[in-house]
């Protein structure tokens, strides 16, 4: 399979690498059957998809350890495994957090201990069968007591070593990035970001200007409310083991967020783009977000947020956005 090359790319941050201002996103292809499933997932249509995003051009992947407890990786890497080298797309996942395999549904544990980080990326390297990561990133603060200083310095010696190419934080404040940028500069800043969560905008992307530090927004399209496809009967069907049965953004803030998903129905019509497309696009044309992390679970989902790689949404489409968050 030859990759094509007609997506526009863009630096992330200073690491040397050009990425495509879309990324596949690999929680929801760990399946079912653990804390923050979407549910069940048919491997092979997951390799199926991820082989597609590639072949259309999108040149990176992020993943984590946590996602299906270890399995997105390891489906990952089925896919890496299927690509000649020269094809293959930048890998970025992440660690710190400790799960147990005994207990499926228990919340994993947010680590610190260096020691624990350092095993992190040595498990999601043979998992993903591959010599180095991209970019490894630190997937939340710790709660075990480790300050940010001594887990981020295990970051930056991973770096040292050769072992991660990259590293970032995700789920930070702002306060916490300058703890790690004392330490080592913070190559890239994960936070959740989209029209239904827009708070990212006030202070971390700023931050992330000043510092360039890339920005790789998640939930772009609100883990799936803001694509067209939800209504209160939607989420009500939604699997035992969805995690977003019980989330907010379904439950007691369904009805603005839905209105918000009308809004952004009206800006993909005018473009001439569907809707996830319009979604991802309205991350993307704020000051320093650099991509955008969009889920896909088919080949058909790509297809639905392919366009926002060179949709650049007006003043008119972010105003009638934000009427309806009012």
């Amino acid at each position: 399979m030859t990759m094509h090359t007609a997506l526009p790319t863009v630096p992330l941050g200073t690491t040397g690498m050009d990425v495509t201002r879309v990324g596949f996103g690999a929680w929801a292809i760990g399946g079912g059957d653990w804390a923050f499933a979407w549910g069940a997932q048919d491997d092979d249509a997951s390799v199926a998809a991820i082989l597609h995003a590639v072949e259309r051009g999108v040149n990176w992947i992020d993943t984590a350890s946590v996602y299906g407890l270890g399995h997105s990786e390891e489906v990952v890497g089925r896919a890496l495994a299927a690509l000649p080298a020269d094809d293959r797309p930048y890998v970025f996942t992440k660690g710190g957090m400790q799960f147990d395999l005994a207990d499926r549904r228990r919340r994993a544990q947010r680590v610190g201990a260096p020691a624990a980080i350092k095993r992190h990326a040595e498990e999601s390297l043979a998992r993903l069968g591959v010599e180095r990561i991209d970019l490894f990133q630190m997937h939340w603060p710790a709660d075990d007591g480790t300050p940010i200083e001594e887990y981020w310095n295990a970051f930056v010696e991973l770096r040292d070593e050769g072992k991660v190419r990259a590293i970032g934080l995700s789920n930070h404040s702002v306060a916490q990035l300058e703890a790690a940028e004392a330490v080592g500069h913070v190559d890239t800043l994960q936070p959740p970001f989209s029209a239904i969560a827009p708070a990212t905008a006030d202070e971390l992307l700023p931050w992330c200007v000043a510092h360039d530090t890339g920005v790789i927004v998640y939930s772009p399209m609100g883990s799936g409310l803001l694509t067209g496809a939800f209504d209160a009967e939607r989420v009500a069907s939604l699997p035992e083991d969805d995690w977003r049965r019980s989330a907010p953004a379904f439950t007691t803030d369904l009805e603005q967020n839905l209105r918000i998903a009308d809004a952004l129905a009206r800006v993909a019509e005018r473009h001439g783009v569907p809707q996830p497309a319009a979604a991802a696009a309205w991350t993307l044309g704020f000051d320093g977000v650099t991509a955008a992390i969009v889920g896909a679970r088919s080949e058909a989902q790509i297809e639905g947020w392919l366009p926002a790689s060179s949709l650049a949404l007006t003043d008119e489409d972010y105003a009638e956005v934000a009427a309806a968050r009012a």
